[in-house]
């Protein structure tokens, strides 16, 4: 016979007093308190660990270039990275049509400098989200609070980390977490899909032998904790998922304040590292802007001078159909 893939409400104590914000959600009481306090010597050398550790995964900048590298071998980098721009073009125009309009007669040089700053910003924020969850993994782990805490190893969570309650008679709470930059990250209709792939991590988990909790970290949003609803029926999407803001995420994990996680990191920033460039302020060389000028060219996307000429054209090119001919041009 099947398995039944049903939600069953988790066993675990939850809070009851329909009065309070937090009802349904997992009653914290219950669970067993943080043991230690990481001093912050200890707190530095796990930021330091989790910027490197960052970096290795998704660098903040998109020109990486070593101290030994030849002429030829920046050259290279060069046009490497102007391809990569107009890829990234594609991927992420979220309006095929408004950016055409707004690119039209536009050259290549002004739109990919503004792609590179685009570009950059977006790999700062995922090094960022890579950093605060090496961090909270980390940190989790020096608490003692936690019977264990591992990676999923899963694309739809970061780590899980099992906990005991006050009252021995119960099974260890695992919960299984994916952490978030902020709340926005995800749009209103990737919510549902994202709660349940994460619940279907834990479902799916054999080592598993107590009852499960599902959580959205959100490293960096003010606030405490919700059980995430449908906004027209007011129904949780799942009442074994809950969305813990910073205010609460971070003492819960690392029993350290959100204020408090940004100060020392900042020390650590200050101490070690040069203030990065604001996305604004960084010159985006001709030889990498001239590379991504050309593949324009070879998409037929600008004109001899290197304007975008032609906005239907981007948008064929950014609906993915390049075999489509522009039948519907308007008078």
């Amino acid at each position: 016979m099947a398995k039944s893939n049903k939600t069953i409400p988790q066993n675990y104590p939850r809070i009851q007093d329909e009065n309070s914000p937090y009802y349904g959600c997992l009653d914290d009481e219950a669970l067993v308190p943080h043991k230690i306090e990481i001093a912050d010597d200890k707190m530095k050398s796990l930021i330091q660990a989790a910027i490197n550790n960052a970096d290795r995964k998704s660098r903040r900048e998109i020109l990486s270039i070593p101290i030994d590298a030849t002429a030829d071998d920046v050259t290279k980098i060069y046009e490497k990275e102007g391809r990569e721009l107009l890829r990234y073009f594609k991927k992420y125009c979220g309006d095929p049509a408004a950016t055409a309009h707004q690119v039209y007669r536009k050259n290549y040089k002004e739109v990919g400098i503004e792609l590179f700053r685009n570009r950059t910003l977006q790999k700062e924020r995922m090094n960022s989200g890579w950093r605060y969850q090496f961090l909270a993994i980390d940190g989790a782990r020096h608490t003692k609070r936690f019977e264990s805490v591992s990676d999923i190893g899963a694309s739809e969570g970061d780590f899980n980390a099992t906990i005991k309650f006050v009252e021995n008679s119960r099974e260890a709470l695992s919960l299984y977490v994916s952490v978030k930059n902020r709340s926005n990250t995800m749009g209103g209709a990737d919510w549902p899909k994202a709660i349940e792939a994460l619940e279907g991590v834990a479902k799916a988990d054999k080592n598993r032998t107590g009852p499960y909790c599902c959580v959205f970290g959100i490293a960096m949003d003010r606030g405490s904790r919700y059980i995430k609803r449908s906004q027209k029926t007011k129904i949780a999407h799942s009442v074994n998922t809950e969305v813990w803001l910073s205010d609460y995420f971070w003492p819960f994990f690392v029993n350290t304040s959100y204020e408090e996680i940004m100060t020392l990191v900042l020390n650590v920033l200050v101490s070690s590292y040069s203030p990065d460039e604001l996305p604004a302020q960084l010159d985006v060389p001709d030889a990498l802007l001239n590379s991504f000028g050309e593949a324009c060219r070879e998409a037929g996307l600008v004109d001899e001078s290197g304007n975008f000429n032609d906005p239907y054209k981007l948008v064929t090119y950014f609906c993915g159909k390049q075999s489509l001919a522009h039948k519907r041009k308007t008078k």
